[in-house]
């Protein structure tokens, strides 16, 4: 997930780390998203070229044309993947997603590949997540008891079911 922070401004705003001790930055995926633009997702695959920094792996952009999903996800590079013009075409819609993928939890292959996405009662849901559930396996173990279906290893699954399943969700 990512944050913005607002607020007053500290006069020390750059922090110095030490590589030594492990705590430095580390690049963990892209999220890149568009709502209210048509051609949404060229603009969204170029977002995600910019990001490729965060995630080789994979790369997956979904659109929604106020109807229906349209996804493409693919092992790769933004590049290789989103440089067809049939592929671009069939992601239509003015509302866009993307993710480029540095696994952190799950195997590297298309199932994985961010953003998912579900149909529930009140809609469709589209998620790409940059992080990790801590406890995503017990929880996952959990909803597996509940009789949920589990489609990929990725903790983001884990997410969609929890909506599913909850208040808002039913």
């Amino acid at each position: 997930m990512t944050a913005f922070q607002t607020g007053k401004k500290s006069p020390n705003r750059l922090k110095t780390v030490s590589v030594e001790d492990g705590d430095h930055p580390k690049e963990e995926c892209g999220l890149f998203g568009i709502y209210g633009l048509t051609d949404s997702a060229t603009h969204t695959a170029l977002g995600l070229h910019a990001l490729q920094h965060r995630g080789q792996e994979a790369a997956g952009i979904v659109a929604y044309d106020g109807e229906q999903f349209h996804s493409h996800r693919a092992l790769g590079l933004v590049g290789d993947n989103f440089n067809s013009p049939d592929v671009m075409a069939r992601l239509a819609g003015d509302m866009t997603i993307g993710h480029v993928r540095y696994s952190t939890t799950g195997e590297t292959v298309l199932r994985n590949v961010q953003p998912l996405f579900a149909d529930f009662k009140f809609g469709g849901l589209a998620v790409a997540h940059n992080g990790n559930l801590t406890n995503a396996y017990g929880i996952r173990k959990q909803l597996v008891e509940r009789g949920c279906i589990f489609q990929s290893t990725s903790d983001t699954e884990t997410i969609i079911h929890l909506i599913a399943i909850s208040e808002y969700g039913r």
